[in-house]
């Protein structure tokens, strides 16, 4: 098909959370759209906005197209691809995905257009997830340019039968221990918030984000953390997860969040609590680790380094060219 005729397909307007059926079929377009790829279309937390029964007109704002069924490679309509806004005030962050079966048809631009017409892009940037060609060639289309660079890093290593217990010194009146669901929320949301004061998406987690992400299924306490005092307050801490085996990969651990708040500085704790969390992954025998760092976070990519951890792919943030 020409992109002539996707110009004529329909494109939907969805201001708050999708019914359950479009959340379905959008679900499973990042799903096909990972498989090929091999890394997620969206963010964790516009899946989560996607999920969330307060998300009102005000919080995100869907556009999808589904391809007319004469056209459809299976049975049925297929949801050709989906773009979602995640709003805050007058600002806004785009992520799009385009079916596998339905690429280079010029269904992006047809999504972007929509968007134009019915809210405009002003305050909004886009990421593309992975540095692909065709995401820097729409975004340019749009007088949209190359604003942050998100590295994925990954540390492939056979673990040990028994990998060793790290020999990290931890600080006096400084102690390791593990996340206690029902009891360390609101300590926790603190400390992120001020280990991520400057953090445009980490710092801001709520406790609505935190539960939605205890609900999931790859939620596990025993791989989550924390440096604490003498007092009890939380210093540091690292939350790891498991991305489970899919088509062509297998498990994979990750360095979900690592933070260390501003008055626990220069202790040693993000180095400690780093290692701590690979030898708990390695130990689930989990042969590849990865993580997400800012490419400009000379710091933490410097940490990673000495980790083993090397560069693998990443993600682009753009935004318009004035900024």
């Amino acid at each position: 098909m020409s992109p002539a005729m996707t110009e004529s397909w329909p494109v939907t307007v969805i201001a708050g959370a999708p019914e359950p059926d479009t959340l379905r079929d959008i679900l499973t377009v990042v799903e096909a759209a990972e498989d090929v790829d091999g890394n997620p279309p969206f963010s964790e937390q516009t899946v989560v906005e996607l999920k969330s029964h307060d998300a009102g007109p005000h919080t995100v704002l869907t556009l999808v197209t589904y391809a007319p069924e004469e056209n459809s490679a299976t049975e049925g309509q297929d949801l050709a691809g989906v773009a979602v806004v995640v709003l805050n005030g007058n600002e806004g962050v785009l992520e799009l995905v385009v079916h596998p079966n339905y690429r280079n048809e010029g269904v992006g631009s047809m999504l972007v257009d929509k968007l134009v017409e019915v809210r405009g892009l002003r305050g909004i940037r886009a990421w593309s997830h992975g540095d692909h060609e065709a995401a820097a060639d729409l975004a340019a289309s749009y007088g949209y340019r190359a604003i942050r660079e998100l590295w994925r890093m990954r540390l492939v290593r056979q673990p040990a039968s028994t990998p060793p217990a790290s020999t990290l010194a931890v600080p006096d009146g400084v102690s390791l221990r593990t996340f206690v669901p029902h009891q360390d929320e609101a300590a926790w949301l603190a400390a992120n918030a001020s280990a991520f004061a400057h953090h445009p998406e980490q710092g801001a987690m709520t406790l609505a984000d935190l539960q939605a992400r205890m609900a999931e299924p790859w939620f596990d306490p025993a791989g989550f953390f924390l440096a604490v005092n003498d007092s009890g307050e939380i210093l540091g801490f690292h939350w790891t997860k498991v991305h489970p085996a899919r088509t062509g990969q297998a498990a994979m651990g990750e360095v979900y969040v690592v933070g260390v708040t501003p008055a626990a500085q220069g202790l040693g704790l993000g180095k400690t609590l780093t290692v701590q969390g690979i030898e708990h992954l390695q130990r689930a025998g989990l042969h590849a680790i990865m993580l997400y760092v800012d490419a400009d976070n000379d710091r933490a990519v410097s940490l990673y380094r000495t980790l083993g951890f090397t560069k693998w792919d990443s993600d682009v943030m753009y935004g318009p060219m004035s900024t």
